[in-house]
């Protein structure tokens, strides 16, 4: 089990109303919350139709919700996110990491963030800069490759 917040911070296919938001309700209900996360960079993935996150400069921020679990839901609902962002794959497709969320509203909360971790990947064809960093900004977000997560 992971030590650290109940939370992870989303910016993709996870997000309420996205299509695979239900994951992130396998292990039991959270409290969604409009987030920033400072100092990452956010690219679209074609024909992948999903984000990748990855480390920026301090300027950059990706716009997200943070997804807030009870201690006994977090437990339930970690493997399922975890499986579904390939962090247990060879080579990993994600990373799981700890970051400070800037929460609409204001304040800061601790959250888990997944970390795209095939990042020779972003040189290649069809890895597009989100501008913003607001995925649901991106059009045909929606449109998985077969066999796609």
């Amino acid at each position: 089990m992971t030590q650290g917040p109940c939370g992870v911070f989303v910016y993709g296919t996870l997000m309420p109303g996205e299509r695979n938001a239900h994951v992130a309700a396998l292990g039991g209900s959270f409290r969604a919350q409009r987030a920033v996360l400072r100092g990452f960079a956010l690219y679209h993935l074609s024909p992948e139709a999903y984000p990748a996150l990855v480390p920026g400069p301090p300027e950059a921020q990706v716009r997200g919700q943070l997804l807030s679990y009870t201690p006994e839901a977090w437990r339930e609902a970690l493997p399922f996110l975890d499986d579904l962002e390939g962090l247990h794959d060879a080579p990993p497709l994600y990373t799981r990491q700890l970051v400070t969320l800037h929460l609409e509203g204001g304040g800061e909360a601790p959250a888990w963030v997944y970390v795209y971790a095939r990042t020779g990947r972003l040189g290649q064809p069809g890895a597009v800069a989100v501008p913003g960093g607001d995925w649901r900004a991106v059009p045909h977000r929606d449109r998985p490759a077969p066999g796609e997560r």
